[in-house]
This record gives structure tokens, C-alpha cells and sequence, in this order.
């Protein structure tokens, strides 16, 4: 009578040995949900499927009511790369460039994305990006890296510019004939074209700190700007530069023009500059109420949409309002176009 028992036992303890032993499949992981007021944000534009906020986790949203509610872009890749910057060329086509190489494309105003480009191996940043005069797009980023897609970006290749180090790549920015243009990075990285993006020339490092953007004033006038406050203007199409006046020692990531010539710059601390003599002199006009503004996009109904590293801020413009009382005209949001 004990050895059926027995082998009864023997058959459990061996079925329970399996089943403490034997690999097991771990439940996926839930999907993160992140609310935009506290998402940390880089990049936002408008377009025809309305307004893009871009950041944390690789999300990217849209929203079809001027930020009143919010969905999520279909991205045919499971990501969770952060994403640095939102680029169009016009509302309807147009780049997402993120960490470990990520680049997303998009034909229809950023509802859809499709993945392009991703480097696990490298894990580089790319920082921004634009479409040249011979049709082409060129992304920047980190370590100097460079890439050119001749097939309306579907497909990328290293780049090369004579003379250029690894520093880190931040901002590309053309004039608005696209006949001049400027690179700008780490450690006063800068190179200038003059002759539509056909060939480079890497200029004399003027600033030994990080340059984050730069925008085009007319004419042979730039504006470059960056870490702590620095602000250097050229009158000689980028071959030359002199510190401007700038009255808060904090770092700058974002533009925009007015219709009148103005230039705001926004970066750390919510801090909104303004410029009305092409930017010789800045003052302080606005501190928004969230954190660092890493990018703006101006509202159907004159409002600014701030992006920020907490969350999204959207704003009247009378709280920016500058010197001459000029409508603020989102010139920024063309990539390729200052």
C-alpha cells in the first residue's frame, strides 16, 4: 500500500522541482503613460494634422485642439529612445531624430511615422536636421556625426566635411533663399556654406562653449546662441563674430521672429529674450512658468506653445510682447530655413 504513496510523492515533488526550475515567460511590460503637463518635451511643431509635442520615452502626440487633448502618433517601432527634435519641411513631411541614431520619417503631418534609421551599437544623438537645395536631407548629431539621404529619406549614409572634429553637432539653419548656411556645436563648433550646401568651410572656433542654435537676420546678418547666455552675431555671412549684450548668464535653445524683425530667443528657466536692433542688444521680456523652453510653436490664434523639460506650456502673447509691439511670426518651423 506505501509504494503507490510513494511514487505519488516522488511524481509531485518532481512535478513541483519543473515547475520552480523551468523558465518562464516575464509578463510584459506596461505601456507607460506619461501626461503632457509633465512630459519632458524637445521638439513641437505645427502641421496639417495639427500640433506635435515630442520627448520622453519616444513618444510623439497630436493634438487636432490646440492642445486641448491629446493622442499618440503611430510609430511602426516599439521604442523608448528619447526623442531631441521634431523637423518639417512643410506640414506635411518631415523628421524625428532621437538617441541611438533613431531617425522617424513622415508623409502626412506626423499621424504616421516609419522607422528609418536605428544604432544600437553607437547610441549617438542626433540633433537636427535639414532638406538641401539639391533636394537632399542631411542630419546632425553627436561626435560630429553627419548623415545624407538621397532618396527622400528612406535611407542614410555617413557624411563627411573636411576639417570637422567629433564634437557634438547641434543646430543646422539656412537663409531663406537657402544660398547661405550655418552648422553650429559643442565647444564653438561652427561651419558655414555660401554657396547653397555644395561645400563647407569649418570656421575659426570664436566661443569655447557649446552653441545650441543659430537664425538667419537678413542679408549677411546671423545669430548664434547657446550655453550660459552666449550670444555672438555676424555681419560677414558666418566667416566672423562678436559677442552681443545679453543681460541673464542662461543657456539659449529655441528662436522666433516677429513681422517686424524681432528676434526672441527662449531657453533655460523659462527665460524669454528679446533682440529689435538684429541682435546687438537682448532684454529680458518673459520668464514662463515651467522649466527650460527647449522649442516654440506659435498657435493658430496668436498663442505661443512652449515646450519645455517639464511639460508643455501654452501662453498669450501679450506675455511676450516686445519693444515694438510686433505679431510673433513662427519663421523658425521650416527645416532648412532659419
Amino acid at each position: 500500500m506505501r509504494t503507490p504513496v510513494g511514487v505519488a510523492m516522488s511524481i509531485a515533488i518532481a512535478a513541483a522541482a519543473y515547475i520552480a526550475f523551468s523558465p518562464r515567460a516575464l509578463p510584459p511590460i506596461e505601456t507607460v503613460h506619461i501626461p503632457v503637463q509633465d512630459m519632458q518635451l524637445n521638439g513641437i511643431e505645427r502641421t496639417s494634422s495639427g500640433l506635435l509635442i515630442a520627448g520622453e520615452l519616444g513618444k510623439i502626440l497630436v493634438s487636432q485642439d490646440q492642445g486641448n487633448t491629446w493622442t499618440e502618433a503611430q510609430i511602426d517601432q516599439n521604442r523608448q529612445a528619447l526623442i531631441t527634435r521634431l523637423m518639417f519641411v512643410d506640414e506635411r513631411n518631415g523628421l524625428a531624430l532621437g538617441h541611438e541614431g533613431w531617425i522617424l520619417r513622415t508623409e502626412d503631418g506626423g499621424r504616421t511615422w516609419s522607422e528609418t534609421a536605428f544604432d544600437e551599437s553607437n547610441g549617438e544623438p542626433l540633433m537636427s536636421a535639414a532638406r538641401l537645395p539639391d533636394g537632399n536631407w542631411l542630419v546632425i548629431g553627436a561626435f560630429g556625426r553627419l548623415l545624407l539621404s538621397t532618396d527622400d529619406r528612406k535611407t542614410w549614409e555617413d557624411f563627411s566635411i573636411p576639417g570637422l572634429t567629433d564634437w557634438h553637432l547641434n543646430a543646422i539653419a539656412s537663409s531663406g533663399d537657402q544660398q547661405q548656411w550655418l552648422i553650429v556645436g559643442e565647444a564653438g563648433t561652427a561651419l558655414r556654406s555660401v554657396d547653397k550646401a555644395g561645400s563647407w568651410e569649418v570656421i575659426e572656433p570664436f566661443y569655447n562653449g557649446s552653441l545650441y542654435g543659430a537664425v538667419h537676420l537678413g542679408g549677411d546678418v546671423w545669430i548664434t546662441y547657446g550655453m550660459r547666455g552666449h550670444v555672438f552675431r555676424s555681419e560677414d555671412a558666418g566667416l566672423t563674430w562678436q559677442e552681443s549684450k545679453v543681460p541673464a548668464p542662461v543657456s539659449l535653445y529655441s528662436h522666433l521672429t516677429t513681422q517686424g524683425g524681432e528676434l526672441l530667443l527662449f531657453g533655460q528657466g523659462g527665460l524669454v529674450l528679446s533682440s529689435a536692433d538684429s541682435g546687438k542688444v537682448f532684454r529680458v521680456v518673459q520668464r514662463a512658468e515651467r522649466g527650460a523652453i527647449t522649442d516654440v510653436a506659435l498657435m493658430p490664434d496668436g498663442r505661443l506653445a512652449l515646450a519645455t523639460d517639464g511639460g508643455l506650456d501654452i501662453i498669450a502673447p501679450t506675455r511676450v510682447a516686445g519693444t515694438n509691439g510686433s505679431q510673433i511670426n513662427a519663421s523658425r518651423s521650416k527645416a532648412g530655413e532659419s
